[in-house]
């Protein structure tokens, strides 16, 4: 069977095409939201394409910083390939070895990639180590749990088993990893999860 990182490689020709344009403006929006702060400095985790990166750099702006991460290196190389400025930095990582020190990051955001992570409590607690004290761990998809699990589940082989978990779940691996604040929204369309680092 594929790795997770085969499968996404696999996948980045056509991954564009598979984000409707409602899902765009349902990713905009999720930022708009979340109230990003002029000149922040953005982790985005599971950046592949790079989907998220125009709605980070509207939010803070040209003095602001957003740091593309992602395992599979043929995405970031489509995502590189935008021609996004150089206030976006693209890095080649896993998620359970993210290569910044403690503290590096304003928010940290996962776009529809946290079912894939196999060691869910180890990568929150990763995203929360790299978050400085005060600021945010955000999950977000631009659909709902059970569409996300439903799809994941008919697409079957690697990603077969890639599932949000329930809210008492979540709710618990965000206080696990170390965090306060929680908040779990999920509405027929989209989905966020997130926590304030204490």
């Amino acid at each position: 069977m594929l790795t997770h990182r085969e499968y996404f490689n696999s996948k980045a020709a056509i991954w564009d095409s598979l984000v409707t344009p409602e899902e765009r403006s349902k990713l905009e929006s999720i930022v708009k939201g979340l109230n990003l702060a002029p000149g922040g400095t953005i982790l985005d985790v599971g950046c592949g394409t790079g989907i998220l990166i125009p709605y980070l750099l509207a939010a803070v702006g040209p003095t602001g910083r957003v740091v593309a991460l992602d395992i599979a290196e043929t995405m970031l190389k489509m995502a590189k390939g935008k021609g996004f400025p150089a206030n976006v930095e693209f890095v080649c990582a896993d998620v359970m070895e993210i290569p910044f020190p403690a503290a590096t990051f304003d928010k940290v955001i996962c776009n529809s990639a946290f079912p894939h992570f196999p060691r869910k409590l180890e990568a929150l607690k990763e995203m929360t180590r790299v978050t400085k004290p005060g600021g945010r761990v955000i999950i977000c998809h631009p659909a709902a749990r059970e569409a996300i699990n439903h799809l994941h589940r008919s697409i079957g082989g690697v990603v077969a088993g890639d599932q949000i978990p329930p809210r008492t779940e979540m709710e618990a691996l965000l206080a696990a990893a170390g965090l306060v604040n929680i908040e779990i929204n999920g509405g027929p369309d989209f989905y966020l999860a997130l926590g304030v680092k204490v």
